[in-house]
């Protein structure tokens, strides 16, 4: 048990309520799982506002609520704390509570569109092979060494955040590469943790249902490098029109990688095929199992990375030569002499950077057939553009289902096909059945054709009215294929 004044500690407090030595056992924001001695923060959230809850938190056993408002009637024995954010508060309490677990380890966050979860995993798995104790937050899943836990947000409430951390720190970890998404800064999920670093890996249009405009988008992501200390280092991609823009007001010492403009960090492809690159960093050449001009700059960002925080130059380049692709990012299967590619695409700059990467590696004679969706409940403003470069860019496309949430399927797919040009509507089908779709494709394949399936990636699960069902991109075209011999 901690007393109160000890864990409210940098939190920005209004009004105190009570005996600020009173000892609790555990912080609560879910009033539903408040036991007694709890500390209960209450949270104004997007449907519901915790606020409304103190009483019953109380009735459960809570001595001490943090709220942003003290309820006009007061119970003795109970501890109010009024805060100016509650979310903010949570992350700081939370870190307090646990000894601010970020500050006894290297934790390193990424932001950015695309490209979070490919640069934190092979972060890594870069450390982890080359023996260091390592942890992962990240999309797909979280890990402390080799310990996985299952992940269900990019970025997760700073309880779980600082209560996965402190376990880390149990555990011995020295290095933690953490996914940051603009939900997790905007919502204070990050509040009270200590980077020891920042990167940046791009910015283009995403979420726009959520900040409401992409300058709300941008200056969310600014605000993470804002805060970071002048003991931090923020690496940018300056390849990225917003890179420099992110760092106006950061204390921290600044660093660059790209491939077209100067930079501290820089990589020149050299080959490139479906089964890798051939790169060159700083005069020194090596290959990468990696394909994809956006995972030049992602397995540059890794580079960029180990070589701030001290990791051995040729080490480095040695240890990422044999990284592997992660689940769900341009990750292929070759049957009956078709590539079937699946990834997580699920923006217009992130699926047009894959169907060119694409472009790049085939010979002409190939046909590039692509199987797209837009996810239901979610920013609509996309679905015309996704349309638009899928048909332009790829041999024959198939509109199909991706994540419909609580949308029809056929209206997603109608707000697509509206972004398609005329001259590229012969090269389009629609088939809402995914399934099908996929076994479409597989039909419609030509010898050496090349299929790719985009927007789900790494999930085995589609979200359909308030349910998830069992669906994985990879089985489902594994099986297509291999019944085709």
């Amino acid at each position: 048990m901690k007393p109160v004044r000890e864990i409210l500690y940098k939190v920005n407090i209004n009004k105190v309520i009570g005996d600020t030595s009173t000892l609790i056992k555990n912080i609560v924001f879910d009033s539903r799982k408040v036991k007694s001695k709890d500390l209960y923060v209450a949270i104004n959230g997007v449907k519901v506002d915790g606020h409304n809850y103190i009483d019953s938190a109380i009735k459960k056993g809570a001595i001490c609520i943090v709220c942003e408002s003290i309820p006009n009637k007061t119970q003795d024995g109970v501890l109010y704390v009024e805060v100016e954010s509650s979310r903010s508060a949570l992350g700081i309490i939370s870190s307090n509570y646990f000894s601010v677990p970020s500050s006894k380890l290297k934790l390193i966050g990424i932001t950015g569109t695309n490209g979070k979860t490919t640069i934190a995993t092979l972060l890594y798995n870069l450390y982890k092979n080359s023996g260091l104790s390592t942890g992962l937050i990240s999309t797909v899943v979280n890990y402390i060494n080799e310990k996985e836990i299952e992940s269900s947000q990019t970025t997760p409430d700073s309880l779980t955040i600082n209560n996965l951390l402190n376990e880390m720190v149990d555990e011995g970890v020295k290095y933690c590469f953490m996914e940051v998404s603009s939900h997790g800064i905007e919502q204070k999920r990050i509040s009270g943790l200590e980077f020891a670093g920042g990167i940046f890996s791009n910015l283009t249009h995403d979420h726009l249902d959520y900040h409401t405009s992409f300058e709300q988008y941008r200056d969310v992501k600014k605000d993470f490098f804002d805060s970071l200390s002048a003991n931090a280092f923020c690496l940018i991609n300056k390849d990225d029109k917003n890179g420099m823009y992110m760092t106006q007001n950061t204390s921290s010492k600044v660093f660059t990688y790209g491939l077209k403009t100067y930079a501290d960090y820089k990589t020149k492809i050299l080959e490139s095929s479906l089964e890798g690159m051939l790169l060159k960093i700083n005069e020194n050449e090596f290959w990468t199992n990696l394909s994809g001009k956006f995972n030049a700059y992602n397995i540059l960002a890794v580079f960029s990375t180990a070589s701030i925080l001290g990791m051995p130059y040729n080490e480095t380049l040695k240890m990422i030569s044999m990284l592997k692709s992660i689940k769900g990012r341009f990750e292929y299967l070759k049957l009956n002499d078709i590539t079937a590619i699946i990834d997580y695409a699920h923006t217009p700059d992130a699926l047009k950077n894959i169907i060119n990467s694409i472009n790049d590696i085939k010979k002409n004679k190939e046909s590039l057939i692509t199987i797209i969706g837009c996810g239901g409940d979610r920013d609509k403003s996309k679905r015309a553009l996704m349309g638009d470069i899928a048909s332009s860019l790829s041999s024959k496309v198939i509109f199909t289902s991706d994540n419909p949430r609580n949308e029809s399927p056929e209206s997603i797919i109608k707000d697509m096909i509206s972004g398609v040009k005329p001259v590229n509507s012969v090269k389009t089908i629609s088939i809402s059945n995914r399934k099908e779709a996929i076994k479409t494709a597989c039909q419609l394949a030509q010898s050496n054709d090349i299929i790719l399936i985009a927007g789900k990636g790494h999930e085995t699960y589609q979200e359909i009215n308030d349910k998830k069902y069992l669906f994985d991109d990879y089985k489902v075209v594994k099986e297509c294929l291999t019944k085709m011999n």
